[in-house]
């Protein structure tokens, strides 16, 4: 009796890099398993969501028939709506950047896909992921992709461990265009297909359309104040504004106000000079640890504050499940709500919730 093969759910939506990692893991030897998870849109409106679109579902069965691979789609609406969704409409509320994408990998993506796996009987999940997982004597290590221009390590680095043990990211190791390439070479449909932009369920709205369609807290006009206090104009919703902004704020100026604060209990939009919109010290909480600390307390650090910004040099100092990073040059356009990350080199250590 021949011995049974390893086994991966991979999480397929109709794109080239799952479609990828679908491939070659069959090519490898493992028996693939392709699972769409259905996730929430505006009722009606199923193009809403880009992730599971009809278009999206279509493409995803087309290359698991080719791959010669079961194919399921499994409903994750409610749990989408009510941890993503909510979790976005909440964090603006409060005057925060969520981020949706970090709490979908970490609340609905990995969690449903592991479910299916035990479900399956399947030892792994997969994605199509641009970052790196390797096994070494101190345990599994979260790296950046080869692609940095594509990497999102970032968006991973909340993912507990026991779920990355399970996880394999074939797409990791390779560069958008051979990403690309190969797919051609197995004559998969997906291999020119275009990248998703923005998130995926805001359809041809833009977040702050979406928030005053959904949100249960009404959008307000209110001041815009100075660092002192001092009013300086009008602002049309804090929703209309971001951490950093320069552009649109509408104030008199000779010289150009930055946003630097939104304080929802008293809807005041605060503006500043560009040094006021840069800090050099950052507080996360709820950090997710891949790595020890007894690993890395002595090395240098870099800390990534959001998705497409450059990881900085810092000083790191931790208090359990949160910690402190003191920066050695002030970093601008820093947004409480997004991830804090912590990086030795290309090994992400972990992160947590800017405060």
């Amino acid at each position: 009796m021949s011995e049974r093969k390893l086994r991966v759910v991979v999480g397929l939506s109709g794109g080239v890099d799952s479609s990828y990692a679908a491939a070659r893991l069959k090519e490898l030897g493992y028996d693939v398993i392709g699972v769409m998870l259905r996730l929430w849109s505006v009722e009606g409106k199923e193009q809403e969501n880009r992730c599971c679109s009809p278009d999206a579902m279509l493409m995803a069965r087309r290359v698991a028939a080719l791959l010669e691979i079961p194919f399921y789609a499994v409903d994750a609406r409610e749990l989408f709506r009510n941890t993503v969704v909510e979790a976005m409409l909440q964090g603006y509320s409060n005057g925060l950047t969520p981020n949706p994408c970090l709490v979908c990998n970490e609340q609905v993506r990995w969690q449903m896909l592991l479910k299916q796996a035990d479900a399956f009987d399947a030892e792994y999940i997969s994605t199509g992921h641009y970052a790196r997982l390797i096994e070494s004597v101190d345990g599994i290590n979260l790296l950046r992709g080869m692609d940095r221009n594509k990497d999102q390590s970032y968006v991973l680095s909340r993912i507990p461990i026991p779920y990355l043990r399970r996880t394999l990211l074939p797409v990791g190791d390779h560069t958008k265009p051979e990403i690309r390439s190969k797919c051609k070479e197995w004559e998969l449909p997906v291999a020119s297909r275009p990248d998703s932009q923005d998130l995926c369920f805001l359809g041809d709205e833009n977040y702050r359309e979406f928030y005053r369609k959904f949100s249960k807290v009404p959008v307000e006009p209110g001041d815009i104040v100075d660092t002192s206090g001092k009013v300086l104009g009008k602002h049309t919703g804090l929703i209309d504004y971001t951490l950093g902004q320069r552009k649109g704020i509408r104030v008199p100026s000779p010289d150009p106000y930055y946003v630097v604060a939104k304080i929802p209990e008293t809807n005041l939009l605060v503006v500043g000079d560009k040094s006021e919109s840069s800090k050099d010290r950052i507080t996360v909480r709820n950090t997710n640890w891949i790595v020890p600390r007894t690993l890395w307390a002595n090395d240098p650090k870099q800390v990534q504050v959001r998705y497409t910004a450059k990881a900085e040099e810092a000083d790191i100092i931790v208090n359990g499940d949160e910690f402190t990073a003191q920066f050695s040059n002030p970093v601008p356009n820093i947004s409480p709500g997004q991830a804090g990350v912590i990086y030795m080199n290309e090994i992400c250590l972990g992160g947590g919730i800017i405060v």
